[in-house]
């Protein structure tokens, strides 16, 4: 078991209630678990530790909005995903664990300042240039980081989806998007007995954080949720980056 303080436990503890939160209820939110969770641990393994229970989270969105999905943007985005993926497992493979964690930080203030960007309303539909741009990013953030959420979410919305439909389409991108990932973080050593210790602890707080974000969803205003994550996720991003 990995010796960790009070904080840091506190830290992982809150960072899987809203990987829970996140996928039944609020996609996009769950950049404030990843600075949680880099903050906790060393970075790489804040990942690897994150991608196991994002993929427990999956399987309760899926239960709840499997029947829902737009299979079309999906296939439209996998080669774009793909190659960003490519892309991410490359970049963790040859840069150190410092630069990982800033790099965390970068990404978590840009994809912040790609929530704010989508709060104010663009409404364009999406293209193929969109599905690229966006599909590439997402899968470099979500490889990189587990910060897919926010990119695909502004795509999401932009394609004008039905909150069902959007939940439902979300669930079963980022459920395939992470088991494709799931070997490439073992083979890449993110993913070590320590962290499944952690993630076998963190369980109950991820399934307490779907319950509520399943709650949630129709009883608080997503905008003042929204509000409270950017301001607390920008003020983790930027911790990780000074």
């Amino acid at each position: 078991m990995p010796s960790l303080s009070a904080l840091a436990w506190a830290g992982l503890v809150v960072g899987a209630i809203v990987v829970g939160v996140s996928k039944t209820g609020l996609p996009g939110a769950n950049t404030l678990g990843i600075a949680l969770f880099a903050a906790a641990l060393p970075a790489k393994e804040s990942t690897g530790a994150m991608l196991l229970l994002l993929i427990l989270g999956d399987v309760m969105a899926l239960a709840l909005y499997r029947r829902h999905a737009d299979w079309r943007a999906i296939v439209r985005l996998a080669p774009s995903v793909i190659a960003g993926l490519a892309l991410g497992a490359v970049f963790l493979a040859l840069v150190g664990d410092a630069w990982v964690k800033r790099s965390i930080g970068i990404l978590l203030i840009f994809v912040v300042l790609l929530t704010l960007w989508r709060r104010r309303g663009a409404e364009v539909k999406p293209g193929r240039g969109s599905a690229i741009a966006y599909g590439s990013l997402g899968g470099f953030t979500t490889m990189v980081a587990n910060a897919g959420g926010p990119p695909m979410s502004m795509y999401f919305l932009a394609s004008r989806f039905s909150v069902n439909t959007f939940l439902g389409t979300a669930a079963w991108f980022f459920a395939i998007i992470n088991i494709v990932k799931l070997p490439i973080s073992i083979g890449l050593g993110i993913i070590t007995v320590p962290t499944l210790w952690i993630d076998l602890i963190l369980v109950v707080p991820v399934l307490v954080g779907a319950a509520i974000g399943r709650y949630i969803i129709t009883k608080l205003s997503q905008k003042t949720f929204e509000t409270i994550v950017v301001v607390l996720t920008l003020v983790g991003a930027l911790y990780l980056v000074f």
